[in-house]
């Protein structure tokens, strides 16, 4: 039997097909996908209101056609908090998406260069996160990370956040014993030759062992590998961990984690609805013209 993951980081909005494919086969049943930046500068709050909504619709769609689960977070990137007038037309727009079906946190927000317009659009989007009951994804700085993770700690214990409903993502060797000391749920964004990689990733897991350490691959429109998680899962079993540390950090946590929502579950993937790429989504199919796999995710073909 083919391990089960979970990937609770990955903006598969940037990632083609192929990767859906290549992912199922590799034991990924679902994904959590966080509203991110573009690359760029956003010039309105409609490219925001239509980016959500393509979160919540096509491509939780897209991903079912292929046999994947996805779920997703709303949130105003650190990055995009610092375009103030901008970032407050967002803010009163997240909750007309934060109650929809699949959205299971707030995120990812925090910080980037650790300004005062994006500490007072993170502390904003706590106390929103408090106000619908979700847990929280946060993004911790590239830059000077140590300070900044402790800070976003601070901040969310400041905010009246239980620490057990806060997932610091993104962390390192140098920031990892602190956010499990103080109770937070601790994210690794493996990428193929920067932050993290599978390699610490496995030193990580034998140093500190599995409770509420994630793993996830953050794939997005840069260099990246939407197979980090079930890549770095075998990794950890060649290297001599055990199996159920693997299953916790690359499957069960993410569920414990993000299950708080009430919108992710176990149940979500282990019965699905048969698959029928015959479907569409506003007229559209992602097929182009191939055969439609009609049946169980086990029919599809890579």
């Amino acid at each position: 039997m083919t391990p089960r993951y979970i990937d609770p980081h990955i903006h598969m909005s940037s990632r083609t097909t192929d990767d859906y494919a290549a992912m199922r086969a590799a034991g990924v049943v679902a994904v959590i996908e966080p509203a991110f930046w573009l690359g760029q500068p956003r010039t309105s709050v409609g490219s925001f209101r239509d980016y959500f909504a393509s979160l919540v619709g096509w491509e939780r769609f897209r991903a079912s056609q292929f046999g994947i689960r996805h779920y997703c977070t709303i949130g105003l990137n650190s990055k995009e908090a610092n375009d103030e007038r901008l970032a407050a037309e967002v803010l009163e727009l997240l909750p007309l998406f934060l109650g929809k079906d699949g959205v299971v946190a707030v995120g990812e927000i925090g910080y980037d260069d650790q300004t005062p317009a994006e500490e007072r659009a993170f502390r904003a989007q706590l106390a929103l996160a408090k106000e619908v009951a979700l847990p929280v994804m946060v993004h911790t700085p590239h830059r000077d990370k140590k300070r900044g993770t402790a800070r976003s700690m601070d901040l969310c214990t400041e905010m009246g956040l239980p620490p057990g409903q806060v997932v610091i993502d993104h962390n390192n060797e140098e920031t990892v014993q602190e956010v499990l000391d103080r109770g937070f749920w601790a994210g690794f964004t493996l990428y193929p030759r920067t932050k993290m990689g599978s390699e610490r990733m496995v030193e990580v897991v034998r140093r500190f062992g599995c409770e509420r350490i994630i793993v996830n691959s953050s794939a997005d429109w840069g260099v990246s590998d939407p197979l980090a998680v079930p890549k770095t899962a075998r990794l950890m079993l060649e290297r001599g961990i055990a199996a159920a540390q693997v299953e916790a950090t690359c499957y069960r946590n993410a569920i414990l984690a993000y299950g708080q929502s009430g919108r992710m579950a176990e149940s979500d993937w282990l019965l699905p609805a048969a698959i029928d790429q015959r479907d569409l989504f506003s007229g559209n199919s992602v097929l182009r013209g191939q055969e439609p796999v009609v049946g169980a995710s086990s029919d599809l073909v890579v």
